[in-house]
């Protein structure tokens, strides 16, 4: 076809290079190729066919059982459900399960291409992407002119969904890091690593969809794994394997959560670059991690006026030297000549005391705060990694204390031993409580707390460095 520019790529006799963000162009397929099965949570029979499509199309689903063959981009905002698997939608149109699909193009970094189903969801096949790989060497891989432009992570983003923890941090290749395990703890896994063609082909696409015993009526009641059965299923069952054949990796489980977290990320639209650290991860953190991921990447700078109290940073007084035995309070405007931060992200209301080598700050959580919007809608809890920026400020704010520290900032370094131990929530008064343990140079080390009522609900240990802007 027109807009593929090289032959397709041998996929039998293949060598893949490490991924480069700078020189990869774009990819689709150099031809069709069709599957026919029956779909994990719907039982229907379906017949899928892969087909190229133009550069910068992206993955796009289209149904055509309906009339018009409606298309779906694959896309985080068309994603309207997340139980047990991503699904897709627009106007009345959906297609579930799409991950292992979105896998399967994003693993072998192909960029665009149409996925043609007559029911709504793709075949299950054997509960891993091993048939989509097959798929994708019958059909061939072809570069496209366009360049490839992926989206490098440049700042980190946490996010906590349930039992969900992820983390999501600047790295030069797509790497992802994941721990997975059950509410009691069984079969608890982890595996690091980085997402190339080969690593996917070779690592990760075997890897089978699974459950525990105790899940399955829950899912059959709700209307969910009508076409699951332990030939595209494995089933745990207390501490044993239910399964057709034996695992085909000592720790498939894990492998399944990552191959999934390559699908669901792919709905960003771009190829990333960056370092995902997801503790059991799900579908539905995931996709809220996308959406913070795309939030970023469409990030407009803006540059906002200095606060009309803020004298210039040559002029800004130094706070007080303290007498020995003395304590010192600040009151906002007091902070924000100490602090660089504005809302909404500046995480100290005032300070309580600051005596020697250690502070008390407080911030007033209300229901004004903006990330209430989205964390999460009908039941707001202050982010935990807020409640670590809160930590780190106050921290920051003892070594300014010094005349010749003034109009530094405090960059955050790393933080150890983070524990959260309580929600907080709309109406809290957060009291942030920080001692200095280390002080060379610019360099500067505390422990900190913050609690509720009296009662901790997180900790940690942060490192910090001073420099001026």
């Amino acid at each position: 076809m027109e807009y593929v520019k090289h032959a397709a790529i041998s996929l039998a006799n293949r060598e893949f290079p490490r991924f480069n963000a700078a020189v990869l162009q774009q990819q689709t397929l150099n031809r069709s190729a069709t599957f026919t099965g029956v779909g994990l949570h719907s039982g229907n029979r379906v017949t899928m066919t892969f087909l190229p499509a133009p550069s910068n199309s992206g993955v796009r689903f289209r149904r055509i059982d309906l009339e018009g063959k409606p298309e779906i981009e694959a896309r985080v905002e068309n994603v309207v459900e997340t139980n047990r698997s991503t699904t897709l939608a627009k106007g009345n149109t959906r297609v579930h399960t799409v991950e292992h699909v979105l896998a399967t193009f994003a693993g072998y970094g192909i960029d665009n291409a149409i996925v043609e189903i007559d029911a709504n969801e793709p075949p299950i096949a054997d509960g891993s992407a091993r048939e989509y790989c097959r798929m994708v060497q019958e059909a061939g891989i072809g570069v496209q002119e366009e360049r490839r432009e992926p989206y490098a992570i440049n700042a980190p983003i946490q996010l906590e969904v349930d039992e969900a923890i992820m983390t999501f941090l600047p790295h030069e290749t797509f790497k992802i890091s994941c721990t997975s395990s059950d509410k009691q703890g069984r079969f608890t896994q982890f595996l690091s690593l980085e997402i190339s063609p080969a690593a996917w082909e070779r690592e990760l696409a075997q890897a089978r969809t699974f459950c525990f015993f105790e899940e399955i009526e829950f899912l059959i009641k709700n209307g969910l794994i009508r076409g699951g059965s332990l030939e595209n299923a494995v089933v745990i069952r207390d501490d044993a394997v239910l399964t057709t054949e034996p695992l085909r990796f000592p720790d498939e489980f894990v492998r399944h959560k990552i191959l999934d977290i390559v699908g669901d990320f792919s709905l960003l639209g771009r190829a990333i670059v960056g370092h995902l650290i997801a503790i059991k991860p799900s579908h539905a953190a995931n996709c809220e991690l996308v959406r913070r991921v795309s939030a970023q990447m469409h990030k407009r700078l803006t540059f906002a006026p200095p606060p009309p109290a803020a004298l210039p940073e040559r002029e800004r007084p130094p706070l007080p030297e303290l007498a020995e035995g003395q304590s010192l309070a600040l009151d906002c405007e007091q902070v924000m000549l100490c602090l660089p931060q504005r809302y909404p992200f500046l995480m100290v209301d005032r300070v309580l005391s600051l005596d020697g080598e250690r502070i008390v700050g407080q911030k007033n959580v209300t229901l004004n705060e903006p990330y209430f919007q989205g964390h999460f809608p009908g039941h707001p809890i202050m982010p935990g990694v807020l409640q670590l920026e809160a930590i780190a400020q106050v921290a920051g704010m003892l070594m300014m204390r010094r005349a010749e520290d003034a109009g530094q900032i405090a960059y955050f370094m790393s933080a150890e031993d983070v524990k959260w131990r309580k929600p907080v929530r709309p109406g809290d008064v957060l009291i942030i409580e920080v001692e200095l343990t280390k002080s060379r140079g610019r360099i500067g080390k505390a422990k900190g707390v913050c609690k509720v009522q009296g009662e901790i609900v997180s900790e940690a240990s942060v490192t910090f460095m001073l420099k001026g802007q």
